[in-house]
């Protein structure tokens, strides 16, 4: 038995859970999502709480048995909490502004960058330097981040890119930093 695909999922009040065919739809307070469930697995909604379980022993159920626990309980948390990420903006001149479903960056290019947000991912720029990304679906809020650090992601010897707030860069020495030692 898998240790994650064996934990319930808590519903709070104001979730519903419809199982469709093949798949789940969850709605509550801040919205509806829904997602394919892989083969392998069923779900059982008992009481105020959600329990997957594997149809058959094979690899990709046992595989399948814990993504989809994982799934549901994200969908979960998403539509009752949410979920935010935040960027960091480093560099001289480096700065970003949210303009409705759009981001616009400065990322020490010769022009501006236009983002478009996704449906369903709202930007709130801090002090021009800190993005916070807010979404009920951790996958989509995920790659939108992951896609907005690509434009200029972190380089080592300053620092300078996009970052996420919890990211470390690893830093490295320049060259003047090696000339100085030896000789």
């Amino acid at each position: 038995m898998s240790r994650i695909g064996k934990l319930p999922v808590g519903l709070p009040s104001g979730v519903t859970v419809d199982l469709a065919a093949g798949g789940v739809k969850v709605a509550g307070p801040k919205g509806k999502l829904q997602c394919k469930l892989p083969a392998g697995v069923k779900i059982d909604v008992s009481g105020g709480t959600l329990t997957v379980q594997r149809t058959a022993e094979t690899r990709e159920a046992r595989a399948a048995h814990g993504l989809a626990q994982r799934l549901i309980a994200n969908m979960v948390q998403g539509v009752t909490k949410g979920f935010a990420r935040t960027l960091e903006i480093v560099g001289v001149g480096y700065r970003a502004e949210a303009r409705g479903q759009a981001l616009h960056l400065s990322l020490g290019f010769s022009h501006p960058i236009l983002f478009q947000l996704p449906p369903g991912v709202e930007a709130k720029v801090d002090k021009q330097t800190v993005i916070t990304l807010e979404s009920t679906d951790r996958q989509l809020l995920g790659e939108t981040a992951a896609q907005i650090r690509r434009l200029r992601p972190p380089e080592p010897y300053k620092g300078k890119g996009v970052r996420y707030s919890d990211e470390r860069i690893r830093r490295k020495a320049g060259k003047a930093a090696g000339a100085a030692g030896g000789g």
